[in-house]
């Protein structure tokens, strides 16, 4: 079989569909007349005598009915045939055929489409908190649904809002006056609304990286809500936003923080020091009070200010006698590495910090 040309004995070929018939062919390779004698000759005889030349009269028969096919504009051959023949003086022939036809490649696109996108950014007030956005869909159409935190546990009908959406080029796409229904789940925590059609085009989910939400104004059987406040950005990185909802709840949105005057909730709302609970969401702030002292995020900002490891490694002897115990030997071992590497593989400083970061972030999921 010719690296651009496909024959097959049945009637279709896997992965490719027929596009066009170009009708049958055929075609014959024969032995010389001395290759069988005597009149009760067959196919077995033939193949006792020469293998060799029965498989080189096979191939010859082939490459011919090839060579016609593509005459015809084909590329593959299905329903191929092989007779064997003896002929008249001793010889011996192969015949071959099929239908000549045009196939193109099965272009797979996947039925089942599916995205998650935390949302990131927030309202700092009692009102419903957009958290996550459920894309899902197939090639044809993508709907979108919207979790939401519901921290009254009111019996929210419908939030009208902007959705925001960024992908990796930094592109962005608003969809305004989005209604999302709640026919279900109401009176819980956490709502999910039924799906909406959305505008975003299959082929570009995979590229989405970002979302915010923008509530305008939502509804209950008490009435109609107006929300005119602008909402606040996250500031944590996609990973540690993550990583910090695994831990505190899908409403989570920064670190705790305190200056012991007041204390940063990880809803984000910002509570007076001698409040023991947050009047946002309830978290109470004993709860929440991180046991690290070590403030990492400093060092990572003054690692991210240098251009090689050898100075990142300066950067973390600076702090390491203020980092725990438990952590000094692998962030050591990572500079190592790191080093290394760089001798043979260029800079590599983003993938030094990236896994030193990640080091104290999963040292404060454990916590």
């Amino acid at each position: 079989m010719s690296d651009s040309f496909l024959i097959t004995t049945g009637s279709s070929l896997e992965g490719y569909g027929v596009t066009e018939y170009l009708g049958f062919v055929s075609s014959q390779a024969i032995l010389g007349s001395n290759f069988i004698t005597g009149i009760a000759a067959n196919v077995a005889d033939v193949a006792r005598k020469d293998t060799a030349k029965l498989e080189q009269c096979r191939e010859d028969a082939e490459q011919q009915l090839i060579k016609v096919a593509k005459k015809k504009g084909a590329n593959a051959i299905i329903g191929m045939g092989i007779t064997y023949a003896p002929f008249e003086a001793g010889s011996f022939g192969i015949i071959m055929s099929g239908t000549a036809v045009k196939v193109a490649k099965h272009v797979l696109i996947s039925d089942s489409l599916h995205k998650e996108l935390y949302v990131t950014n927030y309202y700092n007030r009692i009102v419903p908190r957009p958290v996550k956005i459920v894309l899902d869909g197939d090639s044809a159409s993508i709907n979108m649904r919207l979790v939401v935190f519901n921290y009254n546990h009111d019996d929210i009908q419908a939030l009208r809002c902007d959705v925001e959406f960024t992908n990796l080029y930094d592109e962005r796409l608003v969809i305004k006056n989005v209604d999302f229904v709640f026919s279900e789940n109401i009176n819980l925590s956490v709502i999910e609304s039924d799906y909406v059609q959305s505008k975003i085009a299959p082929n570009d989910l995979a590229l989405l990286k970002d979302a915010k939400v923008v509530l305008t104004k939502y509804a209950t059987p008490r009435g109609i809500f107006a929300c005119n406040d602008q909402p606040i950005n996250v500031t944590l990185s996609h990973r540690r936003l993550e990583a910090l909802k695994a831990k505190r709840g899908i409403d989570a949105v920064e670190k705790y923080t305190t200056d012991g005057m007041i204390w940063t909730c990880n809803c984000g709302h910002v509570n007076e020091g001698g409040s023991e609970e947050c009047i946002i969401c309830g978290r109470k702030q004993k709860d929440i009070m991180t046991k690290a002292t070590f403030n990492y995020e400093e060092m990572i900002d003054r690692m991210r200010e240098k251009e090689y490891v050898v100075e990142i490694k300066d950067v973390l002897m600076q702090y390491i006698k203020d980092i725990d115990a438990s952590m000094r030997l692998e962030l050591l071992e990572i500079m190592e590495s790191g080093l290394q590497y760089e001798k043979t593989r260029g800079n590599m400083k983003e993938t030094v910090i990236e896994k030193v970061e990640k080091v104290f972030e999963d040292a404060s999921i454990e916590d």
